[in-house]
Order: C-alpha cells, then structure tokens, then sequence
C-alpha cells in the first residue's frame, strides 16, 4: 500500500473542505499558507529555504505572496490540485520509498492541523497498515525530534509495544496511539492525546521543554 500517496489524498481534501482561510496549529498560517507550503516544498527553487539559510526570506516572500492570491477560492482550489498532483516527473519525490521517508509523517500532521484547529475534533481511525507506517517513521525521527528533551524518552503505543528514542539518566514514558504520539514528537503538545509517566522531577523537565518547542 502506497500510504505516502493515500496520505496526499487525505490532506489535499482536508484542505479543500476547510477552505482557504481557516486556522490551523501552524502559528500564523491558514490553511492557504499551509497550501502554499506544501506547494512549495515540492514544485520551487525556494523549497531550500523552508529549513533555513540564505533562502529563507525569499521563500517566506514567496510563501505569503501566494497565500494572498490563495485567498480567492478558485485560486485556492488550483493551488491544492497542484499539490494533490504530486511533484514533477524528475523529482526524487517520485520515487515511493522517499516520498514515505519524506512525507508520510509531514501530511498526516499537517491533516491534523487543519483538522484539530477547531474546539470540537476526534482522532481518525488509522489502518493498521498506515499505523505500522507511521509507527517507522517515526522511530527513525524521534531521536531528532526529542534532541533537547534532557531526559530518556520512551514511546509507548497503545498496544504496548514500546521503544526507547532517546537516552537518558531519568526517563520519561508518552502513553499513547501512534497518530498521538506522532503529533506531540512535532510540537503539537496541546492537541495530542497522550499521557506522561516518570519521576515527577523528569516530566516536569520533560513538559517544561516541550512547551516551548
């Protein structure tokens, strides 16, 4: 199952139900800025500056400059079927096994934060299969993900199955399902659905750092 490409799906409608100007847990974007980001990571020159550098200021001009546009519907529309399309025929993208390592976990969070910006939202219902998928994604990330945690974290999945993703003397244990943990790994600490268990010295360490992530 290609769950990279069925993910796509799931956010280009996400995005097009919303429409172009409701809120979403990025700070500051909407979904027509969400939309043009995702455009832009894929189709621009500018993509190099979503992870900083030199492009940066060019890319966050481009950026608003399309979300503007964005606001119009029918511009907004053109711009997420250009992102529901997939990238260009010579992108590395195109190949399955990157665009899993590449996207998978970036369009199931950013599903959820057009959907969870809202004050009523539930968690959806994954496939096993795209659960498993998730779930190895995210391993591979964590470790970065929870780089300055200062304590040991371990992922606990809702079936038990856990796993160490960073070292450390004190240890902190996230409770969760995989859709869960993945959105608090992201910084989306206040809309994910997990719990904490540890030495109360090392959560308290744990959420100190988290809530400024």
């Amino acid at each position: 199952m290609d769950y990279a490409a069925n993910s796509r799906e799931a956010l280009a409608e996400t995005l097009l139900a919303a429409g172009p100007t409701e809120s979403t847990l990025c700070e500051g974007w909407q979904t027509r800025h969400l939309a043009a980001h995702l455009m832009l990571r894929e189709h621009s020159v500018w993509a190099a500056g979503i992870i900083g550098g030199p492009l940066q200021k060019g890319m966050e001009r481009r950026l608003e400059t399309i979300a503007t546009q964005a606001k119009d519907p029918d511009v907004y529309a053109l711009l997420v079927a250009k992102f529901r399309a997939g990238p260009g025929k010579v992108s590395p993208l195109r190949s399955r096994r990157v665009d899993e390592a590449a996207n998978l976990l970036e369009y199931f969070v950013h599903t959820e934060d057009a959907r969870r910006s809202r004050e009523r939202w539930a968690p959806r219902a994954l496939e096993a299969g795209y659960d498993e998928a998730l779930w190895n994604q995210l391993l591979k990330r964590a470790g970065m993900l929870y780089r300055g945690a200062g304590v040991g974290v371990i992922l606990v999945r809702s079936d038990g199955q856990r796993r160490r993703v960073r070292q450390g003397a004190d240890s902190v244990a996230l409770f969760g399902q995989i859709g869960e943990l993945a959105m608090h790994a992201h910084g989306r600490n206040d809309h994910a659905l997990v719990t904490f268990e540890g030495a109360p010295a090392a959560v308290r360490r744990f959420t100190a750092y988290t809530a400024q992530v």
